[in-house]
Formats: structure tokens, sequence, C-alpha cells
């Protein structure tokens, strides 16, 4: 299937479907943290959805979608784990068959996650990337259909959090969003703007993976060395259609150092009582680190997902 460019409407359109599976994820306020970022902040939790992230709510509507031979010839993917847990959940609920490529060293609780939810998971490939190159040719070869994280339909099932967010707060005037492939960012952008165009959209990504906001920036397709902890911003390879939806929507593109997404995944343990894995923790070092300029607005961190290894959060309490 080929997809114009999403727009809200098609986020509207993919409520019927996230919404008969899925309920809206609460955005909190907590007072310790305006006095930490000096500003008003607000937490999307996504955390709190079946599979511990935000894109389950694109998975449920991608697989709402499908042609009767793309259920039947089953969903192929590549994952470092959030994506994957997506396609598989979404699979189980509408009886297809998921095969999920993951790189070597994925988190093993992502991998427990995505077979207990009936996915065959195939380990393949030093990072996501060389995953995602290698499943896709099997799913050609087996006449299945690749699933991209970048997808239109995820993106349009996605965007149905950033509505959430508007509905609840109007006033908002800055969201700050993890980016890996870049769905989140598009789908929040895409919403926002088309409410209200002064919202600003804030990128984040890891200094140690930039391969995305170095794209952004240039205007080209630039790949970048990956060496970041943080699983949901691991990408080496950025993606054509969500560069050009960003270079649409995205205000600003932010990197954070490892070392502070470690600090602030202890911050928002400490002060949300939520485990919080290393991507969803990034949007509060981005916050602390242009806090001036967010003095006096209100602020939303997308809390992206809360599955973190138990040694990833143990060295970034004890770090």
């Amino acid at each position: 299937m080929t997809h114009k460019q999403p727009t809200i409407k098609d986020v509207i359109a993919a409520r019927r479907y996230v919404y008969q599976y899925l309920s809206p994820t609460p955005l909190y306020h907590y007072p310790t943290l305006n006095e930490i970022v000096g500003t008003r902040v607000w937490i999307k939790h996504e955390n709190h959805l079946p599979i511990g992230a935000f894109k389950v709510r694109g998975g449920i509507n991608l697989a709402a979608n499908l042609t009767a031979e793309e259920k039947n010839n089953g969903l192929f993917t590549a994952s470092t784990g959030n994506h994957g847990q997506s396609i598989a959940y979404a699979a189980r609920t509408y009886g297809i068959k998921a095969t999920i490529a993951v790189p070597e060293g994925a988190n093993p609780g992502k991998i427990a996650a995505m077979r207990g939810l009936g996915a065959e998971v195939l380990i393949h490939g030093a990072d996501f990337d060389e995953a995602r190159e290698w499943i896709s040719l099997i799913a050609a070869n087996k006449k299945g259909k690749f699933v991209s994280p970048t997808d239109e339909l995820l993106i349009h099932g996605v965007g149905t959090y950033a509505l959430e967010i508007l509905e609840t707060l109007p006033s908002v005037d800055a969201i700050i969003v993890p980016v890996g492939a870049g769905s989140g960012v598009c789908a929040t952008g895409i919403v926002a703007k088309a409410i209200n165009k002064d919202i600003e959209i804030i990128a984040v990504q890891s200094a140690q993976a930039p391969a995305m906001k170095l794209s952004w920036e240039s205007g080209m397709m630039l790949e970048a060395e990956m060496k970041t902890i943080a699983e949901g911003l691991a990408t080496r390879v950025p993606f054509e259609n969500t560069q050009r939806m960003m270079r649409q929507y995205v205000d600003d593109f932010i990197l954070v150092d490892d070392a502070d997404i470690k600090s602030a995944v202890k911050t928002l343990l400490e002060h949300t009582h939520n485990l919080v894995e290393e991507a969803a923790a990034a949007p509060l070092a981005a916050a602390l680190k242009i806090q001036d300029r967010l003095r006096d607005k209100q602020v939303v961190l997308v809390m992206s997902g809360g599955n973190i290894s138990i040694q990833n959060l143990s060295d970034a309490i004890t770090s």
C-alpha cells in the first residue's frame, strides 16, 4: 500500500481503531519537576500503555488497515524492542503471524515480551539497521508485509497521543519528543501544528546517535556513528519520509549526552515514581539543557516508554 503524507484527518480517523483496544494515557503535572526545570512541566505517560510504550497505538492502526492478503502472509519487521512489541501486540490482536528481527545484544526483557505476545523473534546483526535490512529481504522472499518503523499508518495511530495532549492542555507552548526513527515527533508535529502553529515542537536525540539530527539540520540523508545506551534512540541511518516531515513540523532539534539521559532516568523515577526507559528520559534531559528559553512556558515531555532493563536501571540509579 502507498499513502500520502499523513495529516490530522488521518490521525482522527485512526482513533476508532486505537480506542477499540487502548485507553487514553494521562498527562500529569509534577510541581517538583517545575522547580527542577524552572517552568511548568507536564508528563505524557505513554509508558502506561499495554506494552509500556507509545508505539502500540501505531501497530493497532496498521493491523486494522491491512488487506486480507497482507494478513494471511504475515508481518515482518525489525526492532530494538518497542516497535517490535507494538507489531507483536497488534498481530496477536488481529490473529496475524509476526516475525521480528532484533540485533545482537537487544534488551532481553523486550525480546521475552515480543515472544510472550506470540511473535517469532530472530536475532541478527550488530544493530537495528542491520537487522532491518536483513528481515526486509526475508519478507520479500516470503511475500509478507515488511513494516518500516516509519510506515505512515503507524504515524496515524501514534498521533492519537498528540490529540490527547491538545485536548487536555490546549494552552501548551512546547512539546519535547524523543526521536529514534521519527514517527513520534512527526505525529506530534502534524497534530499540534494543525491545531496551533505556534506550538513549538522540539525533537531530542542522543549525542551518541545523531544521524536524525544531522540529517534534519543539513537537509541530506547522513549516516552517523551509533553508540547510545538508549535503545529507542539507537538509529544509525535516517529515514526519508520522517526526515521530510520533520523539516516541515519540527522547530528545534536538541542532542543530549547519554550521561544526562541516565541522570534524567533517575530524576524521573524520584519525582514521578515511574520506570522510564532512556529514550523517554531524553525529553527531560533536553528541557534541562534549554531551560532558560523554556521559562514561563507550559511544556509537555513525552514519556515514550518505560521498558528499561534491570541492569540499565541499576546503572542509572547508582551512577
